[in-house]
């Protein structure tokens, strides 16, 4: 299977499936002489880790990282890093009186067809319990960055369904379990959620991230432009559908007038395009939001295909996320670190003498 890598100088492989023994990564070309540590990775893995509210899948997993190369004395090598997470609470019997269905909105069908075999055990190697060691090897690009750039990157959750922040505070996404950045709308949430989960379904969310401080020349021409990048490292994660940079989709609703940034002897005025002008950035703010799409797994019962061409009834049990938008929150972040890791040395061996 092909597809498991990112990056072009600073690259991420993971290996693992979902109720496998172990998931782990090999992050490789990251600099030497990085102060780095397991609890440097463990803040980012704690806030993604399931189990820790009603509003997520119960699955209990501690998710403790492993450095088990590329570190020494406490810092970076400059050699491939290795890290691993044990998986302590797979419950594959969960799955046994449905390994033969294919479920809809997963990707049982398409491996099925694609591979002729699956790991059925969690949906195996599509599963988002890949996505730990993302957030893991994040952390250290989230390092590099601060590090060598002064570079920080935040995320909350932007959109609940249809429900919206009534202020915004980055402060407070920190202090309640939804990543939202209004405490006073929490009452609310929770209320919602709850609706929602007595109801048997889920809900779609958006996922707001910046990053500040990102100087101007990160990015590519054409194919390998900083946004296309972005996009496909979003786009890789589990359960999203759509990639927007500044205004977005609303751009098109927006005269060029408005949505061109003026640009004075003090900088750009505005920044409707997102911190990337024609692929490279642009020292603004970088700011994108990412879709993501209801959970598929429901205790609603649904017809389907089978693996043996019949007909059959599915009704999903087992523990699933309300809205997996909810804790994918640092996979974002995650995701974006690496990304802009990767061109901040792609930009350094091209254009830094």
């Amino acid at each position: 299977m092909a597809g498991n890598s990112i990056g072009t100088v600073f690259t991420l492989t993971t290996f693992g499936e979902s109720h496998g023994e172990k998931i782990g990564g090999i992050l490789d070309g990251c600099p030497p002489a990085i102060p780095l540590s397991e609890a440097d990775m463990q803040v980012d893995l704690e806030r993604r880790r399931p189990g820790k509210n009603k509003y997520v899948t119960q699955r209990q997993e501690s998710d403790v990282v492993k450095i088990v190369s590329g570190v020494f004395e406490g810092q970076t090598t400059g050699t491939p890093i290795g890290i691993l997470i044990e998986n302590t609470d797979q419950k594959s019997k969960d799955y046994d009186a449905i390994k033969h269905i294919f479920r809809p909105g997963h990707a049982d069908y398409t491996y099925q067809h694609k591979y002729g075999i699956r790991d059925w055990r969690g949906g195996g190697r599509s599963s988002a319990r890949e996505t730990a060691i993302r957030v893991a090897a994040g952390s250290i690009a989230k390092k590099v960055l601060q590090l060598k750039y002064g570079i920080t990157i935040k995320a909350c959750v932007s959109s609940l369904g249809d429900f919206t922040p009534s202020a915004w505070n980055w402060d407070e996404t920190a202090q309640n379990m939804f990543f939202w950045p209004c405490l006073a709308d929490i009452p609310q949430l929770e209320e919602r959620m709850n609706r929602l989960r007595k109801s048997l379904d889920s809900v779609g969310a958006l996922v707001h991230v910046e990053a500040h401080g990102v100087p101007v020349g990160f990015g590519e021409p054409i194919f390998d432009r900083l946004d296309a990048d972005i996009a496909k490292a979003m786009l890789s994660i589990n359960a999203s559908k759509g990639v927007e940079f500044g205004d977005g989709f609303s751009c098109v609703q927006m005269k060029g007038s408005e949505h061109r940034d003026a640009i004075g002897m003090g900088g750009f005025v505005s920044n409707h395009a997102g911190g990337i002008l024609g692929g490279i950035s642009n020292g603004q703010p970088l700011v994108c939001r990412v879709a993501f799409k209801p959970t598929s797994s429901i205790p609603q019962p649904i017809d389907t295909l089978t693996e043996h061409g019949t007909i059959e009834t599915l009704e999903v049990h087992g523990r699933h996320d309300p809205c997996v938008g909810i804790r994918a929150v640092p996979i974002v972040e995650a995701m974006l670190a690496l990304t802009l890791c990767d061109h901040a040395m792609r930009h350094k061996a091209q254009c830094v003498w």
